[in-house]
């Protein structure tokens, strides 16, 4: 698949032209790839109302912990833009209903609410309605660049450890797609490849939305990166083949005590990982860390039953029957090898690595 000439590069962002630029800030609108039409069709939407954006991350036109958070303070850009008020004041209060339902869209990533408070930290921190409304623009550009560093940093901190010829399996979508353009746990194979050290990737399908088969799959592929995909359910006979040497997922939130949040299945592999002595890591920015919460506090988002379903029109199940459809899981401390993040590699206990480097 070779799509690189129809992407354009930015130019206020570091993109290479092979570059997957999920979502940017143009002429006053807000511009992403709609996951939903990938992989037949890499098709980008334009929005120009904060609510369309707010749609946008609820149908997962958009989704990514990093991705998401950044789309909400593009979002902000687009309420403040639009907004018709006179004083700081009305200002203040138009941005604070588009907080408010940007916020709504999903609850479990922890970068969403992170971009939305730093904007709005920036909006109260000037006193004229035009400073305002440039200061937040510039702000969500700004973090649409810091993703791309701080994600480029993280890839080289974590491509190190792989040695040549690793076969590493991946869970869900942690690439490209995930974030503005580098990717998390995709982002650290990309170096890792670019590096010359020839790995080789497992991606797990990631039912029910396929996020592995749709987007990873396209990533990889788009990348010239060796992978196979798997079903889910695989995981278990690989592993136990010994065709597995290590395991990178991303994050959707972190907490201080080392709970990884992160796509449903995620915590099978970690089990099955551990099982078999396999390194498993995450690689995740500092944004996905929440050092606030208890695993207690954390909504486990719970998504339409069609995703279980129907596939497209067709009926995959009887009509009428009960469904349990979670989207996250949690992975406990003691299955996570180490946690790779720009500011380095965190090891065990998590309490102090995690206190020392966030």
């Amino acid at each position: 698949m070779h799509h690189s000439k129809k992407l354009k590069n930015d130019g206020k962002l570091i993109v290479g032209t092979k570059d997957l630029l999920t979502v940017k800030w143009e002429n006053n609108q807000v511009i992403m790839i709609d996951q939903t039409k990938l992989p037949g069709r890499l098709i980008y939407v334009k929005y120009k109302k904060y609510e369309d954006v707010a749609r946008a991350i609820e149908r997962l036109v958009i989704r990514g912990a990093p991705a998401i958070g950044v789309a909400a303070a593009f979002g902000m850009a687009l309420a403040a833009i639009s907004s018709k008020a006179k004083t700081p004041n009305a200002l203040l209060k138009d941005l604070k209903i588009a907080y408010q339902r940007l916020r709504s869209t999903r609850p479990t990533a922890v970068n969403l609410v992170w971009a939305l408070d730093q904007v709005m930290k920036e909006a109260t921190s000037k006193n004229d309605v035009n400073d305002i409304k440039k200061s937040i623009i510039l702000y969500s550009q700004n973090m649409a660049t810091d993703d791309i560093i701080t994600n480029k940093k993280l890839g080289k901190n974590g491509a190190k450890m792989i040695r040549k010829d690793e076969v590493i399996l991946t869970h869900c979508n942690a690439g490209s797609l995930a974030t503005v353009t580098y990717g998390t746990a995709l982002g650290v194979l990309r170096a890792a490849n670019d590096m010359g050290k020839k790995i080789r990737v497992i991606a797990t399908e990631t039912r029910p939305v396929m996020q592995g088969s749709r987007l990873t799959a396209f990533e990889l592929d788009h990348y010239g990166i060796d992978f196979s995909l798997i079903p889910d359910t695989a995981v278990g006979h690989l592993m136990s083949s010994g065709l597995i040497n290590r395991v990178i997922v991303g994050a959707d939130r972190i907490l201080k005590s080392g709970h990884v949040y992160n796509k449903i299945g995620t915590y099978q592999v970690a089990a099955l990982a551990k099982r078999h002595n396999i390194p498993f890591y995450v690689a995740a920015p500092s944004s996905t860390f929440d050092l606030r919460s208890n695993v207690g506090d954390v909504v486990i988002e719970e998504r339409n039953k069609n995703e279980l379903m129907k596939m497209g029109n067709k009926l995959l199940a009887p009509k009428g029957i009960k469904i349990f459809n979670p989207a996250f899981d949690v992975t406990p401390p003691e299955l996570i090898t180490g946690i790779i993040t720009e500011k380095g590699i965190l090891k065990p206990p998590y309490k102090e690595s995690i206190g020392k480097a966030i």
